[in-house]
């Protein structure tokens, strides 16, 4: 089965007073919606675009995977373990809060900060808190969340280029720019497909894209 969801239909969020804007995938804080919790290990799929000087204050997470995404920009991340690191486009930021961690995430650049941020359910809650970053990394090389059973693909396409997208039991497309053919649908950026069931699926390129391909178990 295929279900697509449309970049129009997340859930608005954030202050704009503040500078920041988010897009829900899922039901989340006040946009509660017992229909659309979660997709396999996946609880939350945010768009976050934070004007410079804005951010996320202080705030704690546990029994969860935190992935981030750069688009465009730089983020400051700093968290209760001492850490301090600035994240930019092409770099996988990974967080697992385990039995509980705080962090602080910002725009402490001068231009406007664009990420794609997914949180994912571990299968064993607790344990300590871990980070990691991978710079820079490769087209096509995946990333394992092997605590949530989980790997992300990372693929830039040139107009027309196909990529598979792995067979699973739970598939998350989410496009971060450009247009794909996915089977029948064609998904422009923001748009994500959910997948269950179907195999030998590619996507295409309508011109150049990137995608964000997540299989879970």
């Amino acid at each position: 089965m295929t279900d697509v969801r449309r970049a129009a239909e997340r859930y608005p969020g954030g202050d704009a007073a503040a500078g920041i804007a988010s897009r829900h995938a899922f039901s989340f804080g006040p946009h509660y919606d017992p229909g659309n919790l979660r997709f396999g290990a996946m609880i939350a799929c945010n768009e976050e675009r934070l004007a410079p000087g804005a951010g996320f204050d202080e705030h704690p997470h546990s029994h969860t995977e935190i992935v981030t995404w750069v688009v465009e920009g730089e983020l400051t991340h700093r968290d209760s373990t001492g850490r301090e690191t600035r994240v930019r486009a092409g770099d996988v930021q990974r967080l697992s809060a385990a039995g509980g961690v705080r962090h602080v995430e910002r725009n402490d650049a001068g231009t406007p900060l664009v990420f794609v941020q997914t949180w994912l359910a571990p299968r064993v809650p607790g344990g300590d808190p871990a980070y990691e970053i991978v710079r820079g990394i490769a087209d096509a090389t995946p990333y394992a969340v092997p605590e949530a059973g989980a790997m992300l693909h990372v693929r830039r396409l040139a107009a027309g280029e196909r990529t598979a997208v792995p067979d699973g039991a739970f598939r998350y497309v989410h496009v971060v720019r450009g247009e794909v053919r996915l089977g029948e649908e064609v998904l422009g950026p923001g748009d994500a497909a959910r997948l269950t069931g179907a195999a030998d699926l590619e996507a295409v390129a309508v011109g150049a894209a990137e995608l964000l391909v997540w299989e879970m178990a």
